[in-house]
């Protein structure tokens, strides 16, 4: 051990005299004692650069026996691994719990919001659920494996490779090896399969997704929960234990993108990966293309809608690589754009992507694709993204592919630039003029194939899932949907734009029938029409409408969308009568295509936070706060004044506040009953005595 240089310590009066502090030093005390100004200097340099890695090591050293409140022993590599290593961590006086049941798991996590978790998610997890046992089934059959799902029917199905035919007149082998050859090899819920799948989540939380995939999805041969927060780590090691899965998730703690960063390696890739993190995952996908395996499978969730729906072109370009337009069809953009980020990415390490299912429900998108390698399939990638021209005044849209992809001699594909734009700098409807968007991804965003497999397993078991209503639905009207059709029109934009009274959409759709297009749902949107047909020939069905149910022009201004459309007369004849083929099958049914609102104030919750409000009543009263704080709440300023003090003063809070007994907020907390009181019927609740955060708005007007 090499031993410190004598260092005279100052005898300054503080929490502990005569200890040595990194700031506590007397250098004048040390270069009186070595004498000379350059050596004085080389000394003090030699000292404060050893003091700091062993001060900084000395204290961590300290500061985590003192948390722990015993001495730290060893760890166990093997048992962190597993997720046994039991939890020290000692709960403060009141510390709540929540336990809840989803699917197969049940998991534990603070009441406190430490660590995120949102039950409106369940129809993200459980739908996670069915496509990544579909896809280990579709992997595990080519290696003649055969997984049981609980609840499924036994039926054995057998992988015939017919390429290779077998010899009947073999010699006999023994009737062990006969039998147990005869036999299939199954793979179950709960039990490792060494030629199973590796599944990677990202950003695990309460670990709650990894368990379910361990005890619901079979063919898994481990599951890596990672997060980079310790809490959310030790939680996942509590619920693995709790769960008896901890021969199967593995908990880890590090940052998702260098996990997979340091999984580039083909041996060590993943099978599956699934991305589901708070707001944007942009910062992941690069390291999430080159962390799956060949054919893998790779799960995204994107919550900020927000962007990705137009409200941010610009931010959306800064994050995926595309502009976004705000749009009756955003939903189905915003699935398109994201799409566009994982194949432009991909495509930088000779990748690209295909789309298994791609979802827009709730305040969220989520889609699952396969990762493939192949340089010739990367080329044609540029043919496979489009921008989007789309008129501010009727919200008539037409895509421009970004490439052109021709064939050639030999049967091989040429690629060139694509030729264009496809409109005039003035829509040929309205007169107005075109916004540019995208690139985004103008290719299927399904393969109806394995979406077929998946509505099939979850309707031959409708008890695994509880959301499998809703899967059914939203699947069903996913196979309805035109696949070689980007982008859709919505029923109340058409009959808005010419002011006139909406039609049904069973009318609507028999016309275009009639016509001869093809039309369908969207699942993304309920009054959503999908068609091939121009914008030209919807136009002139909707001119034909207006004149059964005449629009009075003479409130219409010349230079108006309606006008300059209605004064165009129609080229083609619609026939409005209703067709049989024109009510789609999900609907005749009456399946839950579209989710009602699940719970009251529903949607994206607040970000987790280390030792964070507890979720229940404090949050419900912040939103009351908050709802409508830039109203007037009346208009009688004495009301107001007194309305105003209920509210506490930031600046107050912090120190700042120099207007005294003249501020028209309060310096002082009152008790919730009081404030109750005080606050008039029309106005939101006063806050109860637990202080704002530091930062956070806590009343109208509040800067």
């Amino acid at each position: 051990m090499i031993c410190p240089p004598t260092v005279p310590t100052c005898r300054r009066p503080g929490p502990n005299p005569g200890s040595v502090h990194r700031d506590q030093f007397d250098f004048r005390c040390l270069e009186r004692r070595i004498g000379g100004q350059r050596r004085a200097r080389m000394s003090r340099a030699r000292t404060v650069l050893w003091l700091s890695p062993t001060l900084r090591s000395v204290l961590s050293l300290y500061r985590a026996r003192f948390m722990e409140g015993q001495p730290q022993g060893p760890p166990n590599p093997a048992a962190m691994e597993n997720g046994t290593e039991p939890n020290r961590e000692e709960r403060p006086p009141g510390f709540q719990e929540t336990t809840i049941t989803e699917g197969a798991a049940k998991i534990v996590f603070p009441s406190a919001n430490e660590v995120f978790y949102n039950p409106v998610q369940e129809f993200n997890r459980d739908l996670t659920c069915a496509v990544i046992t579909e896809f280990a089934r579709i992997q595990l059959a080519a290696k003649g494996i055969q997984i049981k799902v609980p609840g499924e029917k036994d039926v054995q199905k057998v992988v015939v490779d017919l390429s290779e035919p077998k010899e009947d007149k073999a010699e006999p082998k023994e009737g062990a090896n006969l039998a147990l050859e005869d036999q299939p090899r199954t793979a179950a819920v709960g039990e490792i399969c060494e030629e199973g799948l590796r599944v990677l989540e990202g950003l695990a939380a309460s670990g709650l997704r990894s368990i379910r995939f361990a005890r619901e999805v079979p063919g898994l041969r481990s599951v890596v929960a990672n997060d980079a927060s310790a809490r959310a780590v030790a939680l996942i090691r509590r619920n693995v234990q709790l769960n008896e899965v901890a021969h199967l998730v593995q908990p880890s703690q590090a940052d998702a993108r260098m996990l997979m960063y340091q999984h580039q390696k083909a041996s060590e890739r993943f099978d599956v990966i699934d991305l589901d993190p708070y707001g944007s995952p942009a910062s992941f996908l690069d390291a999430a293309v080159q962390a799956v395996s060949e054919g893998g499978l790779l799960c995204v969730t994107c919550t900020d809608m927000a962007v990705l729906a137009g409200n941010s072109g610009e931010t959306c370009y800064s994050k995926y690589g595309a502009m976004a337009l705000k749009s009756r069809a955003c939903h189905e953009m915003a699935l398109r754009t994201v799409l566009h980020s994982l194949d432009l990415r991909a495509n930088c390490y000779q990748r690209f992507v295909v789309p298994l299912l791609s979802i827009s429900a709730d305040f969220y998108v989520r889609v699952f694709v396969r990762v493939f390698t192949g340089q010739a399939k990367v080329k044609a990638s540029a043919s496979k993204q489009a921008l989007v021209f789309q008129c501010v005044g009727c919200g008539a849209f037409h895509l421009q592919r970004l490439g052109k992809a021709s064939a050639a001699s030999g049967g091989r594909l040429k690629f060139s630039a694509a030729c264009g734009p496809p409109v005039a700098p003035e829509c040929e409807h309205c007169g107005q003029r075109h916004q540019l968007g995208g690139p985004m991804w103008a290719e299927p965003l399904h393969d109806l194939e394995f979406v077929g497999r998946v509505l099939e397993a979850v309707s031959a078991n409708p008890g695994r899932f509880h959301t499998a209503e809703r899967i059914r639905g939203v699947l069903s009207v996913i196979t309805e949907e035109l696949p070689d059709v980007p982008l859709y029109y919505t029923l109340d934009q058409l009959s808005s734009t010419i002011h006139c009274n909406t039609p049904s959409l069973l009318q609507l759709r028999s016309a275009l029938l009639h016509a001869g297009f093809r039309v369908s749902l969207s699942h993304a949107c309920k009054n959503a029409v999908k068609t091939d047909a121009p914008s030209s020939a919807l136009w002139d069905i909707m001119r034909c409408w207006e004149k059964e149910y005449p629009v009075k022009r003479e409130r219409l201004s010349e230079s108006s969308p309606a006008f300059r459309i209605l004064r165009v007369e129609p080229r083609l004849q619609a026939n409005f009568t209703v067709r049989d083929d024109a009510n789609p099958s999900s609907r005749q049914r009456g399946l839950k295509r579209f989710q009602a609102n699940p719970e009251a104030n529903w949607g994206p919750r607040p970000r987790a936070r280390p030792g964070g409000k507890a979720a229940g009543e404090t949050v419900e009263e912040r939103r009351r706060l908050l709802q409508n704080k830039r109203k007037e709440p009346v208009e009688d300023p004495a009301e107001r004044a007194a309305w105003l003090k209920t509210f506490p003063c930031k600046r107050f809070k912090e120190g700042t506040c120099q207007q005294g007994d003249q501020c028209c907020y309060s310096h002082s907390a009152p008790s919730p009953k009081a404030t109750a009181e005080a606050t008039p019927t029309d106005c939101p609740e006063a806050p109860s005595q637990n202080p704002a955060e530091p930062g956070a708005a806590t009343g109208p007007g509040i800067e």
